[in-house]
């Protein structure tokens, strides 16, 4: 299938002066990227226009990073089949995660074009509810957002992470080596670009870029009340009425969901040295800063 641009002129613009994307050399970069995955004896991977076209945004176009990213995407893929193997949103435990609303991709986008997602970081019980079990329901949403949504792999998401019931529990679940091998596959593996982070309701000792506490005045200069639901102030219907349309459109894609765990790596047929959790996931070393591009 020939992709056929939807896009507004507007984020046409942004398309072509921040990541360099030629209309008439499109297809033509689609095609050689095509052929190179077919010629991976290792790779496993989905080959049309869209998958491949989104991967060449996040690179900025370039080839050789585009497959770089799509390797490192089918390889994190395989070595973490705690977040991408089974993935039904009808099994008991996923079902309740997702029920709970706590990654939410919000109706529209904001001034500047881009996807806004609040994530309910609070939400789970920690006792009962691994992390591991969170991302894997919250990465269905991720990945359909992916699939579905053609403007943000040009304009890119803003995060508004919403601290309230964040307890001693929630944070010992993130251990060192879950953050690495969340940002790992984040930012190597996802061809999404994170453009902002902003982090409400947080407790008196928290710092980072973006910190606006209980001051919602501060978070409407950056994301508007016509985008947030009417419970963060806004406009944009209820936080029932977006976890329930998320709800459904899992459910709905079911299939998909369940199709997608074959488009991974092999590792035994990878030319060269097979690619290891310890490698790409270890934590010897620095963390790095999240990027923000």
């Amino acid at each position: 299938m020939v992709y056929q641009c939807s896009l507004s002129p507007e984020i046409q613009k942004i398309a072509k002066d921040e990541l360099h994307e030629d209309p008439e050399r499109i297809q033509k970069d689609i095609e050689y990227i095509r052929e190179w995955l077919q010629k991976q004896p290792h790779i496993t991977a989905r080959t049309d226009d869209w998958t491949i076209l989104r991967f060449l945004r996040g690179c900025k176009f370039s080839l050789e990073r585009t497959k770089l990213k799509l390797d490192m995407f089918y390889t994190c893929k395989n070595l973490t089949p705690e977040w991408y193997a089974n993935r039904d949103p009808l099994h008991p435990k996923s079902k309740e995660i997702l029920q709970l609303g706590i990654f939410l991709p919000l109706p529209g986008y904001d001034k500047l074009g881009r996807k806004v997602v609040v994530i309910r970081a609070g939400l789970h019980d920690p006792n009962t509810t691994s992390m591991d079990e969170v991302f894997k329901a919250t990465h269905m949403i991720s990945d359909l957002l992916s699939e579905e949504d053609f403007q943000h792999s040009v304009t890119g998401i803003s995060q508004v992470i919403d601290l309230a019931g964040v307890t001693a529990s929630h944070s010992l679940q993130m251990t060192p080596a879950l953050v690495k091998k969340a940002m790992t596959i984040w930012q190597e593996g996802y061809p999404i670009r994170q453009k902002a982070i902003h982090y409400i309701n947080t407790p008196s000792f928290f710092q980072a870029v973006y910190v606006h506490g209980n001051n919602m005045e501060s978070l409407y200069e950056h994301v508007p009340k016509s985008i947030l639901p009417k419970e963060y102030g806004g406009s944009n219907g209820t936080v029932q009425d977006i976890v329930d349309y998320w709800c459904e459109n899992v459910n709905k894609n079911r299939k998909w969901l369940l199709e997608d765990e074959k488009y991974k790596v092999d590792e035994s047929k990878r030319p060269g040295k097979p690619k290891t959790s310890s490698e790409l996931f270890g934590i010897e070393g620095s963390f790095r800063k999240l990027d923000v591009d």
